[in-house]
């Protein structure tokens, strides 16, 4: 459901952090509510009874994220620089990542209600604007990825795990670029799989969106019964019921713990001692955002 793009891109910004990926997280953080405003609203396109709403609740979002869950990623980049000085094991980055993955349902969560009264609000207009960006989207991730050959889909995929792992260790080396590309051919990422995943997200949240506002005939949902609705559709997605999808999210995820503990084992003490200095820098940008508020 397209109706937390705060929580997402704070998402976004966390594991940015947690991975070195973004250098402007001070600004970049600052400028969530706007940057949010307008991602949701190309989604959407709200009329003038709801931009002040929208933008009044991002606002109050971040604000609460600011005070509660700043620190606790800060307490995350802690442990993480912890784990960057020595040898890592794929328990502990898998550790890492459940912890990561618990402050961004924790924004979701706190995002339900200002999420139940925009999704209760909307038109049929703006149903089938949402409708049109999925179409949009999903003609986009066609071109990406299913539209290349399997060793054009690697080699997007390696590129883009070399620029992460450059950002935060610095120049890899020979043998590490060779163990990279090694690990990205022996992926079990199936972007076909992943495609047929998405659509089926969003058909189901155009019928439950539609459901809400009574445009097939039914009676308008209640802000209870909306808000218990969408609260089982993100536990959907965060937790899916068995079967492929899910079977290849648990196996992407124990693959991503693997690579990332094998390549880190690799590092030399100038990597390591550069990932540290990369997770201090992002942890005095987040105290300075705290100290902000």
């Amino acid at each position: 459901m397209r109706c937390a793009g705060l929580a997402r891109i704070i998402g976004v910004l966390l594991v940015a952090a947690a991975l070195g990926a973004c250098s402007t997280i001070k600004l970049a953080y600052n400028n969530l509510p706007e940057l949010s405003y307008w991602w949701l609203d190309s989604y959407f396109d709200f009329d003038g009874a709801q931009t002040p709403k929208v933008r009044d609740e991002l606002a109050q979002l971040l604000a609460w994220h600011r005070q509660n869950e700043l620190p606790r990623i800060i307490g995350l980049l802690q442990e993480a620089q912890g784990l960057a000085s020595a040898e890592v094991t794929p328990a502990q980055a898998c550790q890492l990542a459940d912890r990561v993955r618990e402050r961004l349902l924790a924004v979701t969560e706190h995002a339900e209600a200002a999420s139940t009264e925009l999704v209760l609000s909307l038109s049929e207009a703006q149903l089938q604007q949402l409708e049109r960006k999925y179409a949009k989207n999903n003609a986009e991730y066609r071109k990406d990825w299913l539209d290349r050959s399997p060793a054009q889909v690697q080699d997007k995929r390696y590129d883009q795990f070399l620029d992460r792992q450059e950002d935060f260790y610095g120049r890899l080396t020979t043998e590490q670029r060779a163990l990279l590309r090694q690990q990205v051919a022996q992926s079990v990422f199936n972007p076909r799989l992943a495609y047929e995943e998405r659509r089926q997200r969003q058909q189901e949240a155009l019928v439950l969106l539609r459901g809400f506002v009574g445009t097939n005939g039914g009676p308008r949902t209640s802000p209870a019964e909306a808000r218990a609705a969408l609260h089982a559709y993100v536990l959907r997605i965060a937790d899916p019921p068995p079967g492929p999808w899910r079977e290849q999210q648990q196996a992407l995820l124990q693959e991503g713990c693997r690579n990332l503990a094998a390549l880190h084992n690799t590092t030399s003490t100038t990597q390591r001692e550069q990932a540290v200095r990369r997770l201090q820098a992002y942890q005095s940008d987040l105290r300075q955002l705290v100290a902000a508020r």
